[in-house]
């Protein structure tokens, strides 16, 4: 049996609510994801976007809002948080479930033509250092020449007097904006597995987690250790290793980055 759209509306908009303690301006991150996306798609009457680590859909549906005649592939291996996105946001995207990083988690995404943007906002944290370069690499070979990564995360500043005074930044902007005044990551999942419609996702999401954690592989999550320790820096070198010519953060508040990375152009680097 499917889940209701009512009880999809409802958890998506507690997800919604709860994402915003860990997020600073969210809702500008979102926008200025999408207006890389739509400058860097300009030319093309029907760009092909991929959404890394989708959650239940709230990038892509916000993209598919900026950009409607967009195809949007949008892939998460959490099958609650897909089920809310089918559901909730079903004409959005085409949800994957794929765990990315993983070896051949690209070959699940069923693309037949190049991949004009990638995005993700926070997603791609979790993933191990190792795990993260693969991913790169993969997204890389899936661009064209001259399509765009955009990596909206947290990211750490590097070593030094001015870290503590970019996490006080963020702290106090989070305080401003009312942020904290939602339930929290762990509260959210709390009340999703007393749900007696959500039951079987939850118990099929925590023998997923469990069978990852056992292989030591990343999965899709909002609570990982994988690479949060890793600041813009160390991510630009993974990406230029990965075969992205240019890389760069385009917008910053606190510790939350919206950082950018263009493939070279063909016969280039």
């Amino acid at each position: 049996m499917g889940l209701s759209m009512a009880a999809a509306k409802e958890w998506v908009d507690r997800w919604e609510r709860q994402q915003r303690r860990y997020a600073v301006d969210r809702e500008e991150r979102f926008t200025v994801i999408a207006d890389v996306v739509e400058c860097g798609t300009a030319d093309r009457a029907r760009p092909l976007l991929l959404d890394l680590g989708c959650g239940p859909g709230s990038l892509a549906a916000r993209l598919a809002t900026r950009l409607p005649g967009a195809e949007i592939v949008a892939v998460d291996m959490d099958p609650l948080l897909l089920e809310l996105g089918r559901t909730h946001h079903a004409n959005a995207a085409r949800y994957v479930d794929a765990v990315i990083g993983a070896e051949g988690w690209t070959d699940a995404l069923g693309l037949r033509r190049p991949v004009d943007a990638a995005v993700s906002t926070t997603a791609l944290h979790y993933l191990p250092e190792p795990a993260l370069e693969r991913t790169y690499r993969g997204l890389a070979a899936l661009l064209r020449p001259g399509g765009v990564l955009v990596n909206g995360d947290h990211f750490p500043p590097d070593a030094g007097p001015c870290a503590k005074l970019t996490a006080h930044v963020g702290r106090r902007r989070a305080q401003r904006t009312g942020g904290h005044a939602h339930e929290d990551w762990g509260a959210w999942w709390t009340a999703a597995a007393r749900d007696p419609e959500l039951a079987d996702l939850v118990g099929e999401r925590e023998r997923r987690l469990a069978a990852i954690e056992s292989g030591g592989s990343g999965g899709s999550g909002g609570s990982g250790t994988g690479g949060e320790g890793l600041t813009v820096r160390h991510h630009a070198r993974l990406l230029r290793r990965a075969g992205f010519g240019h890389v760069a953060p385009v917008w910053q508040f606190g510790d939350s980055v919206v950082l950018v990375a263009v493939k070279g152009d063909a016969g280039r680097p």
